[in-house]
């Protein structure tokens, strides 16, 4: 009875002095908590954190019971293992970095975006000549690889291929995938609506052992790219001519003129105006408007 009134007074002079201060802080950790989770989950760094956690478990009972071998041993893996989580887990951490970094909330809320009529009118035409030339192209089952790119920079891909920097359109993208040219092996990079770089080459999935074995290298390298950016990746298949487009690792095929400018416009005008939108409002009337959703 007397450990419980311990335990109760305890509590209460722990709430006592709890300041406003405090649980904001434990507002943004909690939120911090929950963003690591979903970073790691359905990765590797997932059964990192398991096998983490198992430790921590193994040192605290070593600990308790007197285990000292074990918990010198613990304790020694703890001691290095943050460099070898760094190593071992590199693409991972910077996966996770720049999915952290895909937003134009900062830039817009401080006046730095681009406004609605601005991106309206620079992918309007892109997005026309993209759906327009995969059709072309699917009719004749020439095959092709279009990288729109969006937060993330392509830098490294860019620099594998051959600057443009053309304004889009069916005649350039039919030149440049037209079998017997110069730049038709390999991926046309598009920036802010224009052809930046052709020829670019992509990385691989991550886990390509994993892929359908009746995909190509197109379809593997477009998988590879959306995994390791947000880019939306357009792909024409040689062999059937279908139209492919992926995105966050994931590949979704059979798409129309109709469809694949639908997709399109939502992912590269219409939820960037709504960030514009949103970034403009005051944080009051940002909570009101996700309370009516």
């Amino acid at each position: 009875m007397s450990l419980l009134l311990d335990l109760k007074d305890s509590v209460l002079s722990v709430l006592n002095t709890v300041t406003i201060v405090d649980l904001v802080d434990i507002a943004i950790l909690s939120y911090l908590v929950y963003l690591l989770i979903n970073l790691v989950r359905e990765t590797r760094a997932g059964q990192l954190v398991k096998g983490i956690v198992l430790l921590g478990i193994g040192y605290f009972i070593s600990s308790v019971v007197g285990l000292k071998s074990i918990k010198y041993i613990i304790s020694t893996t703890f001691d290095i293992g943050l460099i070898a989580i760094i190593i071992l887990f590199q693409p991972e951490l910077r996966r996770a970095l720049e999915k952290v970094g895909r937003t134009k909330f900062g830039l817009n809320l401080l006046g730095f975006g681009e406004s609605k009529d601005e991106l309206t009118r620079k992918w309007n035409n892109a997005i026309q000549s993209i759906c327009d030339s995969c059709v072309e192209l699917s009719a004749t089952c020439t095959g092709a690889l279009i990288v729109v790119e969006r937060q993330t920079r392509l830098g490294e891909q860019i620099e594998t291929g051959t600057i443009l920097n053309a304004l889009p359109s069916k005649e350039i993208f039919g030149n440049i995938f037209y079998p017997k040219t110069p730049l038709h092996d390999g991926a046309v990079i598009m920036r802010d609506g224009i052809i930046l770089a052709a020829a670019c080459f992509l990385p691989k999935p991550q886990k390509d052992e994993l892929v359908n074995k009746k995909l190509g290298s197109r379809h593997r390298a477009a998988i590879g790219m959306s995994e390791n950016s947000d880019a939306v990746v357009i792909v024409v298949s040689e062999e059937t001519g279908q139209i492919s487009v992926a995105m966050d690792g994931v590949l979704t095929r059979d798409y129309t003129h109709e469809k694949l400018k639908n997709l399109l416009t939502e992912e590269l005008i219409k939820k960037n105006q709504d960030s514009i939108i949103i970034s403009k409002k005051t944080p009051v009337e940002n909570i009101l408007r996700r309370r009516k959703k």
